[in-house]
């Protein structure tokens, strides 16, 4: 399924799916609608462009309200989603709403912390992790899993937060402090889960921290998404401004580290 039917059929469901919309967001407010949406867009495009091959065996850790492994389901490929968020009753639905236009019977969405459930070694070829690397807590322990169930081949496809986004580090220290891993007790798990609290890093640091676990960040999917405000949206200039974007950042190394709001990347076992 190609990404602009999938948003067309995306956008009627958020319609009718309030909860889900209000997580999404980008139908919310008409002035916010380009620049919301051309956001997911260009993450979700960079899942697709990553995951070569056909009939892929895929964990989405973290996979929120499961809309990455529903695209990616639609594609054709197997699809291991899992996730610890409130709202998880909710993805039965979405998977019922989604069955009229592709297979879902391979999209497993499951409640579960990755640290006690977690598929079989070098049995997968890719992970995705959407905004989920900094909720991961202890992380060398979550790059160790990532290294022994993905095949020797095998990738794992980021989309986080940069890290050094000024006015981001303004906002989270705001709403934590100092205190990046916090904990809580999982009703539903019944135990105690530590988790990141808004944990984010820079592209450097993630690189440090994957390589403790013989992992490398390939250097050539490295790409940095959002630097406009939505007031530079006027709804025909969209591709133009995503454009504008990918060439400044490679010019640019301060506006990249300390101005941008998002950034992508692949990482691989190292040789």
């Amino acid at each position: 399924m190609t990404l602009d039917r999938f948003f067309k059929y995306f956008e009627e469901e958020l319609q009718e799916n309030e909860p889900l919309t209000h997580y999404h967001r980008f139908i919310n407010s008409p002035k916010l609608y380009e620049f919301r949406k051309s956001y997911l867009e260009q993450r979700y495009r960079f899942v697709l462009n990553h995951v070569e091959k056909p009939n892929a065996q895929i964990w989405d850790v973290g996979c929120g309200y499961g809309t990455t492994s529903i695209l990616l389901g639609l594609n054709g490929h197997n699809v291991l989603g899992t996730t610890l968020e409130y709202y998880f009753d909710e993805i039965k639905n979405r998977l019922r709403y989604w069955s009229q236009y592709g297979n879902m019977s391979e999209v497993n969405l499951e409640y579960q912390n990755m640290f006690d459930h977690h598929p079989e070694d070098e049995s997968l070829d890719y992970i995705v992790a959407q905004d989920t690397l900094h909720h991961l807590e202890p992380f060398d322990k979550a790059v160790e899993i990532f290294h022994r169930v993905l095949k020797p081949d095998g990738k794992i496809i980021v989309s986080e937060e940069n890290g050094n986004n000024i006015i981001c580090n303004i906002k989270h220290f705001r709403e934590r402090g100092f205190k990046r891993i916090s904990s809580y007790y999982d009703e539903r798990l019944k135990k105690e889960i530590i988790f990141g609290n808004e944990n984010t890093r820079g592209l450097s640091k993630w690189k440090k921290e994957f390589s403790k676990g013989d992992f490398e960040v390939e250097e050539d999917s490295v790409e940095y998404i959002r630097y406009y405000m939505p007031g530079k949206y006027d709804g025909t200039n969209t591709e133009e401004i995503i454009e504008k974007e990918s060439r400044l950042w490679k010019k640019k190394p301060l506006l990249r580290e300390l101005f941008f709001f998002g950034m992508n990347f692949t990482v691989q076992k190292s040789e």
